[in-house]
């Protein structure tokens, strides 16, 4: 080092470029130069070492999410042996930690601070945990670890530079929904509902909704708590927006039917698809579900990852938003990493990330993301399914909904 740093010659001793500066240095200088040099080889963001990179991830093993929890865990395992067995990323395997956020907010800020503190994980993928609301940004922004992964899908939105999410929320989902009904189903003048399972962040994408639909020329909207503390439901709506769990969907949708009311019944599939099946057949081709992606987006490459993942994991097709947006984030992760280079940062992985444009996951439309944009999809595909022979019908393609604030 000390003859390229004041001689210009290289361990070959063949000249450099003439335009590379030459220093004199003393011994004690040249000492100091390369103890420095040495140590910052070394210097690494947290979870990265010469040989390893140290991801973590929360998801339940119980309660109402441990199944999704599950079949996510099993997603992420099977993505990073795959990466592992292709050679890892820039020579470094992989390592995954999985911890279970427990029942509340406290048990998840822990399990969240073992994952930054104790763990000291790299980047986060694709966790499932929506106790943590709002408080989840923060504290990554607080720490500098970066996260990938489709939060926004049961309703709460995180807006962060350290962010980023392959899908679409629930929010974009339900707008493109809207805008389907206002174009093709002339259903603006109402009555509209919009039923929402009582959790803050469901609330929240409810009241945005309703103020998107008033912004845009939708008259009598209403929200509504689902299920309801007492047996009244508001009847006479001509469309009916539903934010909430599985089994819920088909509830109101009974209690509709029996009520002598069908209207139009909008939905996230990855909300209600595990419940289509109890819903009347008088609601056949009423019902209209928002998808981040359909099979034609899935190219030949993609399908055959998806698929030998799944035989690996011994996985069906069984939460299959989730399972897209994990293996995606894993795709968006390893893209991310490659780019960064071997003298990789959590700085460089979202200046990376940022700079991402028409990616390929081949399992979804082309995400992109930029310096102020951390949803790589803002759109949503719009399906009707005829109930009686439970056949699905695309209505309307991905199409990107203008920005929102």
């Amino acid at each position: 080092m000390a003859k390229a740093v004041q001689e210009g010659r290289d361990p070959g001793n063949n000249r450099l470029d003439p335009a590379m500066p030459r220093f004199v240095l003393s011994m004690r200088d040249q000492s100091n130069l390369t103890a420095y040099l040495k140590r910052l080889a070394d210097d690494r963001d947290p979870g990265l070492s010469a040989d390893s990179l140290h991801l973590g991830t929360l998801l339940p093993s119980t309660g109402a999410l441990g199944e999704e929890g599950a079949t996510v865990a099993s997603v992420l395992k099977g993505s990073v042996a795959r990466i592992n067995e292709a050679g890892g990323i820039h020579g470094r395997q992989l390592r995954l930690t999985i911890l279970d956020p427990g029942p509340d907010r406290a048990s998840a800020e822990r399990a969240l601070n073992q994952l930054i503190e104790q763990e000291q994980v790299f980047a986060l993928i694709a966790p499932l945990v929506p106790a943590l609301d709002s408080q989840l940004a923060p504290r990554l922004e607080q720490a500098g670890v970066p996260l990938i992964g489709p939060l926004s899908l049961q309703g709460t939105a995180q807006v962060s530079r350290q962010i980023f999410e392959p899908l679409p929320g629930l929010r974009e989902q339900m707008i493109a929904l809207a805008n389907y009904a206002a174009a093709s189903l002339r259903v603006l003048q109402g009555p509209t509902l919009i039923a929402f399972t009582d959790e803050p962040g469901l609330r929240l994408a409810a009241e945005k909704l309703a103020r998107y639909l008033q912004d845009n020329a939708w008259q009598k909207v209403r929200l509504q708590t689902y299920p309801l503390a007492h047996n009244e439901l508001p009847l006479g709506s001509r469309s009916v927006f539903y934010l909430g769990s599985s089994n819920g969907f088909s509830r109101l949708a009974e209690r509709l039917q029996t009520a002598g009311q069908v209207p139009y019944l909008f939905a996230a599939s990855n909300q209600v698809a595990g419940d289509l099946l109890q819903i009347p057949d008088d609601f056949s081709r009423r019902v209209f579900l928002a998808y981040p992606f359909v099979p034609s987006d899935w190219t030949i490459a993609g399908r055959l990852a998806l698929t030998q993942l799944r035989q690996h994991q011994r996985l069906g097709g069984e939460h299959a938003v989730l399972q897209v947006g994990a293996f995606s984030s894993m795709m968006l992760f390893s893209e991310g990493m490659k780019q960064a280079g071997r003298d990789a940062s959590r700085e460089k992985l979202v200046s990376a990330l940022e700079g991402l444009h028409d990616f390929d996951t081949g399992l979804t439309p082309l995400i992109s993301f930029g310096p102020g944009r951390r949803l790589g999809l803002n759109g949503a595909h719009v399906v009707t399914v005829d109930l009686s022979d439970q056949r699905f019908y695309l209505v309307a393609p991905y199409k990107p909904i203008a920005a929102m604030p």
